[in-house]
């Protein structure tokens, strides 16, 4: 681990982590926002939706960038210039629109900041290291969840929500301005120029039972601690601000907890494939059990919602299982892909929830609506899962 010390790294890191916050206090906010703009869970569902949406659009060119430049320069400008003028957008909001552009804009300036430290480990580390390096970026990064929750709170009760943006929008562009002074481009590889087109990539056969998995995993963890965990507990519950930053607080602490862990966990089971099967299994049980006991009591479903987040650690586990099968002049476009195909399937799920939300909640009482909700993750879940057990085990096992 005596690599993660280095200042680029560090800095990638420190990026990460607002990249993490970024896509989770809207949870934490949707009281406030939903008083003094009129912005309400369907309104915030497409904000957030649009987050991951523009993120997962420029994986390509971030890929391409990647390639053509290195994580110094694609990172630095892009963080600066989307994630400082996102968070200034969001502090001077009025209206909902103006969050909806704000975390579009956020979402460009995130979409390369966690591939950057991955890039290097692609070109850098052995595959075998890959689940265990990234675990532990998107680990430590996964503290930004826990600083978009109760620290929110009390940070954003003390001065205001648009003073707290406007504070994140100067600390953004530092980070931005650090990763430009101490990240270091990996040297290129022999063969690195060979260009590598899409296509040539979907060829990879070993890819084609993983991204289904992919692009559903991290969606269910991402959309109900981004967004719905905070309006469920408030509407089922009636529980305040304070109580959902705890339990949203709880909710980062497992990721993190979990990304830390999985290098070990790895070296222990076996193989990326297996512990990300044991992951999916014990998140589609939890999903089920949301679905089934929505409105039974406030504790439960707090316990349930922690529960949610220990796997998220399936993200780094399938990203480097896939890994494993890229070719090396595709490895830069190859696991911008697979993110994008992550990314993506957290926008698209975040889109969809929310017709459902407005369907399950013109019909059915709210704890029954928001069942719907944590049913309409379970399935394609599944659906994922079974693709995933017919791919391919890693080759470094």
């Amino acid at each position: 681990m005596r690599w993660i010390m280095s200042p680029g790294l560090l800095s990638l890191v420190l990026g990460y982590t607002l990249s993490q916050f970024y896509r989770a206090f809207l949870a934490v906010l949707s009281p406030t926002l939903q008083a003094e703009l009129g912005a309400g869970p369907a309104d915030l569902a497409l904000s957030s939706g649009l987050w991951y949406i523009a993120f997962a659009a420029m994986q390509l060119p971030v890929g391409w960038a990647l390639d053509r430049w290195g994580p110094r320069e694609a990172v630095s400008v892009l963080l600066a210039l989307g994630g400082a003028g996102g968070a200034t957008v969001f502090a001077l909001a009025q209206a909902p629109w103006h969050i909806h552009l704000a975390m579009a804009l956020l979402g460009v300036g995130c979409a390369p900041v966690m591939i950057g430290s991955f890039f290097i480990f692609a070109r850098t580390l052995p595959p075998a290291s890959m689940s265990a390096a990234g675990g532990a970026v998107v680990g430590l990064g996964s503290l930004g969840n826990m600083l978009g929750a109760a620290p929110l709170v009390g940070v954003v009760n003390a001065i205001g929500w648009r003073e707290t943006l406007a504070i994140l929008a100067v600390v953004t562009l530092a980070v931005a301005a650090t990763i430009a002074a101490c990240v270091r481009n990996p040297p290129r590889p022999e063969g690195a120029h060979r260009s590598g087109s899409l296509l040539e990539l979907l060829k990879v056969r070993e890819l084609w039972c993983i991204l289904p998995l992919l692009g559903i995993t991290y969606a269910a963890s991402a959309c109900i601690r981004g967004l719905w965990a905070g309006p469920y507990l408030s509407e089922v519950f009636g529980a305040s601000d304070y109580l959902i930053g705890w339990v949203t607080l709880g909710m980062g602490l497992a990721m993190v907890t979990a990304n830390l862990s999985v290098g070990r966990i790895v070296r222990r089971i076996g193989s990326d494939k297996r512990t990300s099967l044991a992951n999916t299994l014990l998140l589609c049980s939890v999903l089920a059990a949301l679905w089934l006991s929505s409105g039974v009591n406030v504790w439960l479903s707090a316990v349930l919602l922690v529960m949610v987040c220990i796997s998220d650690s399936n993200y780094s586990l399938i990203m480097s299982h896939g890994r494993a099968f890229l070719p090396q002049h595709l490895v830069g476009r190859g696991i911008t892909f697979m993110n994008m195909t992550s990314i993506a399937g957290v926008g698209v799920m975040q889109f969809a929830s929310r017709p459902v939300y407005l369907a399950a909640s013109a019909r059915h009482e709210p704890a029954a609506a928001y069942g719907y909700i944590f049913l309409f993750f379970l399935i394609p879940l599944v659906i994922g899962l079974l693709f995933y057990v017919f791919s391919p085990e890693d080759r470094h096992d």
